[in-house]
């Protein structure tokens, strides 16, 4: 193990035991026990980041095993297998742990805590990331900071400045795949026939 991946290691180690949001939160504590879902290696050179794990996912502690991980999955082209694996593809979302739901029975947003306590630490132990997947507009909000737009249409419409940006990793921005983003989908065709096309094409040439 090189050094960078026991230092990787040792960071994860210390988020999955993480109960900062339960015994010390910002605002009203997580109303279930912890379970911080992340998968991050040293070599990865893909980040799909996104918001926070719903209930199926805090049921299996595996990210994206529900409806929006298949759709996900079928926009980048691969399979679970290379999904997965996370010697090339970190999985890193802004909350880590189910953030509980609403009075509707939707889902909160993610803890903010997390962001705040560990996603710089994280990023900065993610030397080999290419590009990163801005899955939906939390993520958008925090890779992109201030070239975000100020709604995901707006981000949306300009993910070719965000992919060829010079510096650093580039961010693609993707939509969330929940279903609730299918009347999004249908008015946006060029998603499908323009974008998704580019999404596999750079998915496949990292993997």
């Amino acid at each position: 193990m090189t050094p960078e991946s026991a230092k990787l290691e040792r960071l994860l180690a210390e988020i999955r035991q993480c109960r900062y949001c339960v015994e010390t939160p910002a605002r009203r504590p997580l109303p279930h026990e912890p379970r911080p879902v992340l998968r991050a290696s040293a070599t990865a050179r893909l980040g799909v980041c996104s918001q926070a794990p719903g209930t199926r996912v805090h049921a299996s502690g595996k990210p994206f095993t529900d409806p929006s991980g298949n759709r996900l999955r079928e926009w980048m082209g691969v399979t679970p297998e290379e999904f997965y694996d996370e010697r090339r593809v970190a999985i890193v979302p802004m909350g880590f742990c189910f953030p509980g739901q609403d009075a509707k029975g939707g889902d909160l947003p993610p803890r903010r805590e997390c962001a705040a306590l560990w996603h710089e630490r994280v990023f900065d132990a993610l030397p080999g990331l290419e590009l990163i997947l801005a899955v939906g507009s939390y993520a958008q909000h925090w890779h992109l900071e201030e070239r975000a737009g100020k709604t995901l249409q707006e981000t949306m419409l300009a993910w070719r400045d965000h992919l060829n940006r010079p510096e650093g990793p580039r961010i693609l921005p993707l939509p969330h795949p929940s279903w609730r983003n299918n009347a999004w989908l249908k008015r946006n065709p060029w998603f499908e026939d323009e974008l998704l096309p580019v999404l596999r094409r750079e998915v496949r040439a990292l993997l």
